[in-house]
């Protein structure tokens, strides 16, 4: 299991950036220890994030193995600062980065309209460095697998938007899916670890992907925790065979504690 955290957000005032680095820090050289893959975010669900790669190549050199590092770069940047970050990235000992559009709805426009077009030219200028895409399951599977059988996707890897083990159908039909097009590219499944379900919450998240609200309060109410809940879809996952995961929402100073009682939660179940 991989894990997805976000950088500070751009606009706090130094003090709150640099001590939600340092929690962000600890979590990194906990979640390292455990060998664990680290994406690292990008203006994500359009809020401008500070930058992810000087921090993590700075401030912990030496200490995490930058290969385990995997940051997000979307197109809402130049293409100048686009080309750099690569360049600075593969220079760092990065080897690979997901690149994917970002939310076009607002804040700055993207320097290429899809995110393919971006791979394609850090492809050319760095071929060594493995590119990661996007694929949504909550959309046509059709559509959505004829995106990444296209030649223009240039990814070596895809990431889907988070599911959950009330998606099994969803996943069955997908897994089922790549498996008769002969898909060769792996993919890493999201699950997002829902820290409670207070209705509010559940909609405000309900508005960057479909959220089965009913069914999660439904496993709060019986008295799962978060991450027994979590680990329910990571085993689902498993159990059909979608082995590559990353979790979502494990926060900062306490993702990696959050991480070990959903490991511990998986073995359980199975």
């Amino acid at each position: 299991m991989a894990v997805e955290l976000r950088p500070p957000q751009a606009n706090l005032t130094r003090a709150d950036s640099i001590e939600t680095w340092i929690d962000l820090f600890h979590a990194f050289r906990r979640l390292a220890a455990e060998k664990t893959f680290l994406f690292v975010t990008d203006n994500a669900v359009g809020d401008a994030e500070e930058e992810n790669l000087w921090h993590l190549t700075t401030n912990l050199a030496g200490e995490v193995d930058p290969s385990n590092i995997v940051p997000f770069l979307t197109c809402k940047h130049s293409l100048e600062y686009c080309l750099l970050y690569a360049s600075r990235a593969s220079a760092r000992g990065i080897q690979a980065v997901t690149v994917v559009g970002g939310d076009a709805s607002e804040g700055q426009p993207r320097c290429v309209p899809h995110a393919f077009a971006l791979r394609h030219v850090l492809a050319e200028r760095l071929p060594t460095l493995a590119l990661g895409g996007w694929t949504n399951l909550h959309r046509d599977p059709e559509q959505q697998m004829s995106f990444l059988l296209d030649q223009r996707f240039g990814a070596d890897y895809y990431l889907t938007q988070v599911v959950s083990h009330h998606d099994a159908s969803r996943i069955e039909s997908w897994l089922e899916l790549t498996r008769r097009h002969g898909l060769a590219l792996p993919g890493v499944f999201g699950v997002f670890l829902y820290r409670n379900a207070r209705p509010a919450m559940l909609e405000r998240l309900a508005r960057f992907f479909p959220v089965p609200a009913e069914a999660v309060t439904r496993e709060f109410e019986s008295g799962a925790t978060p991450e027994e809940i979590c680990a329910r879809s990571v085993v689902a996952l498993r159990r059909m065979g979608a082995n590559k995961i990353y979790l979502c929402n494990l926060g900062g100073r306490r993702a990696a504690q959050r991480y070990l009682r959903i490991a511990e939660a998986v073995e359980d179940l199975l």
